[in-house]
């Protein structure tokens, strides 16, 4: 649609590799956001770029094991990635959204925001927090012309999800959305002004299930537990590899 994109991500050989196959329609921003520094590299870039209408907070990190089997480090780094680093950035971006005569904060959730999943514990108190946290910043700004979406996908195909993972899901038939539908789907919401998407059937009966009836999806989970605990162990606990980070988007 001819946007102009601020893509961000530790990663820059990926970045460069994105840029390349969209030649003049995206800037490049190599930082850390769980940096003090890496977080203003991004302001600063945000304002030499001329300012932002919208911002995705998509970084994420996941790890799939029992939550005995984790480690200490990599659940509090889990947590920075996911929660803290987002809150911060949008802290540090929030102004110049404000500049804007209409403008948009896109957090890139998960259905297990919604729903505890066993083997996910340490991964679904920080989407609980983010949905939270998109509830909460959306009601602080409802007298503003900026506005807050909630992006929920269900399992999606993506190198997130360990080889595990994917055969956990082929076992339990859970069903994993392509990336570029999900990105559709996200399009779609920003232009359709939004407020929350939830993504994938039967996952969005679950979430209101498991918001009105919650000992039937404990029931249905409990059912699944011998097959996740045979794959949540064996999986090693290794130190999660981020994601790309965020997207700033102008038109």
């Amino acid at each position: 649609n001819g946007a102009r994109l601020l893509l961000v991500g530790r990663d820059s050989l990926a970045l460069e590799a994105l840029a390349r196959r969209h030649p003049g329609q995206i800037s490049l921003v190599c930082a850390d956001l769980t940096q003090r520094s890496g977080r203003h590299t991004v302001l600063d870039a945000a304002r030499r770029f001329g300012g932002l209408n919208c911002v995705i907070n998509a970084a994420g990190i996941n790890q799939f094991s029992l939550l005995e089997q984790q480690d200490e480090e990599a659940i509090a780094r889990l947590i920075d990635v996911n929660v803290t680093a987002t809150l911060q950035l949008t802290h540090l971006l929030l102004p110049l959204l404000r500049q804007q005569p209409q403008a948009l904060l896109v957090n890139l959730g998960s259905t297990f925001g919604s729903i505890g999943y066993p083997g996910f514990t340490a991964y679904c108190a920080s989407k609980f927090a983010l949905r939270g946290f998109s509830e909460a910043l959306r009601r602080e700004l409802a007298d503003s012309h900026v506005k807050v979406l909630y992006i929920a996908p269900r399992a999606t195909r993506t190198t997130m999800n360990s080889d595990d993972v994917v055969a956990m899901n082929n076992e339990l038939q859970v069903e994993m959305d392509d990336p570029q539908e999900v990105a559709r789907q996200i399009v779609h919401a920003i232009a359709a002004e939004r407020e929350e998407l939830y993504l994938g059937w039967p996952e969005k009966l679950f979430v209101r299930l498991n918001g009105l009836l919650p000992r039937l999806v404990d029931q249905a989970l409990r059912k699944q537990l011998p097959v996740i605990k045979r794959f949540a162990g064996a999986e090693q606990p290794q130190p999660p590899t981020p994601q790309p980070n965020s997207t700033g988007e102008h038109p």
